[in-house]
């Protein structure tokens, strides 16, 4: 079968299922470009997250050539998969990034990104992080509250820099995403500067002396595969910052429509990239402004599975079981966010069944589907659960004393492991059996 373009889903031979991103069947094995997955897995092990390097890459051209038409930047948002080997792949196609903690800044830094290439977000920094924002000399700290605002200006009077900022405001665009938990630009969120107030931090960040207000930033929440809520929020922006440069602002020269973009994961309608390049790319035009976009799953959602071996098959209360050997701990969305993964035997099996696909971890939590239609496996068996990509090995932790799982990208036929798997050793690292006890 040929392979299929990244991101976009079609059906398969019978049998076959729904083939996206890089992966494909040879044979009537799943293949992740020119790798057998069924022999990559008996050679690293399972449970594995696997990479398709080509299918990052046709993601990232796919975004550049959409808003091409106006003068931008991509800052891939870290959260969604901060592998050191993916950030250097984006690095290498021209990608910034977009972070939220001092361990992503490290970990971009570490990748070869450059303070102009780094965007740092998030809600809550502490004060060592600002600082090192600082020290990197990063393109933009987005502002979220005044309070955050007044602390940049101090940490950076004491370090001697004029810190650039964007605020960061809530545009207050109700949107419908497939979980509560990925709607962040709702009036009452968390995240942001609330939208009737954004004139008046502004106003009070031209009196600090220590700052640069040099953007503004909106985000409008997660699979979001319409123009409207982004041309909606982007309105809502520029007529701020109408307001603002009459007001003095005339620093700012970046907007940030943040990221969000849908992929599919089932039945999902993808948005259409280059509509909304042709039409952010006309709502600016003339405004002299550069367009940030903060790109994740949109990325590499679909360019990753994760590998996972059956270790049983169990029937209980009238239901069938498929029992693996990767958990919650390893992929925890379904859980978390009630969120489908379409789930497929590496090598094609005969027959069908309706089964619960479950973990080992100790808590009724603990699935990848309920209720799913899938291949009649046996134990032994290797399962790809698809779109991975993105917070997947992220979000993993080591509950129930789990080390972690592997990372391997593929690029074209040849494979590498980009994170080791953790051992039994990792999962004290840094404890102690005996305090070292002191008194205050």
């Amino acid at each position: 079968m040929p392979r299929v373009r990244c991101g976009i889903a079609v059906r398969g031979a019978l049998g076959e299922g729904i083939l996206t991103a890089g992966f494909h069947r040879v044979a009537g094995t799943l293949h992740c470009d020119g790798v057998p997955l069924d022999a990559l897995a008996a050679q690293v092990g399972t449970p594995s997250y696997v990479y398709s390097a080509p299918c990052i890459r046709e993601q990232y051209t796919l975004l550049a050539q959409a808003f091409a038409g106006t003068p931008h930047r991509l800052h891939y948002s870290v959260k969604a998969n901060s592998n050191l080997a993916i950030l250097a792949l984006l690095q290498q196609m021209g990608a910034g990034v977009d972070i939220v903690s001092g361990g992503e800044l490290f970990r971009a830094l570490r990748a070869g990104y450059t303070g102009s290439g780094i965007v740092f977000s998030g809600v809550g920094k502490t004060e060592v992080e600002i600082e090192e924002a600082l020290a990197a000399d990063v393109l933009l700290i987005n502002i979220e509250s005044e309070e955050e605002l007044r602390l940049v200006n101090d940490v950076a009077g004491r370090m001697q820099r004029r810190a650039r900022i964007a605020l960061r405001v809530n545009p207050e665009v109700t949107v419908d995403t497939p979980h509560p938990y990925t709607r962040t630009g709702e009036k009452g969120m968390k995240f942001g500067i609330p939208h009737d107030e954004a004139v008046r931090v502004a106003s009070v960040a031209l009196g600090l002396k220590n700052l640069a207000l040099a953007g503004l930033d909106m985000h409008v929440g997660s699979q979001i595969s319409l123009f409207g809520p982004y041309e909606m929020g982007l309105q809502r922006l520029l007529a701020l910052l109408e307001q603002m440069r009459a007001a003095g602002a005339t620093e700012i020269r970046y907007v940030d429509i943040g990221g969000g973009l849908a992929v599919t994961y089932d039945t999902e309608r993808p948005i259409d990239v280059a509509q909304l390049g042709s039409k952010v790319s006309a709502m600016l035009s003339g405004s002299g402004l550069q367009l940030i976009v903060e790109p994740g799953r949109f990325i590499v959602g679909n360019a990753g599975v994760l590998l996972t071996r059956v270790l049983y098959r169990k029937r209980s209360g009238g239901k069938e079981y498929v029992i693996t050997d990767a958990g919650m701990n390893d992929l925890l969305r379904p859980s978390h966010y009630n969120a489908y993964h379409r789930i497929e035997p590496v090598k094609a099996v005969e027959g069908r069944i309706v089964a619960d696909v479950v973990g080992p971890v100790c808590e009724s939590g603990d699935f990848f589907a309920l209720n799913r239609e899938i291949g009649d496996v046996s134990a032994g068996d290797i399962l790809a659960v698809h779109s991975a990509g993105a917070y997947g090995f992220v979000m993993a932790s080591q509950y129930n004393s789990r080390p972690k799982a592997a990372e391997v990208m593929v690029d074209g036929e040849r494979y590498g492991v980009v994170t080791d798997r953790e051992g039994y050793d990792d999962l004290v690292k840094g404890e102690r059996v005996e305090p070292r006890w002191t008194s205050l």
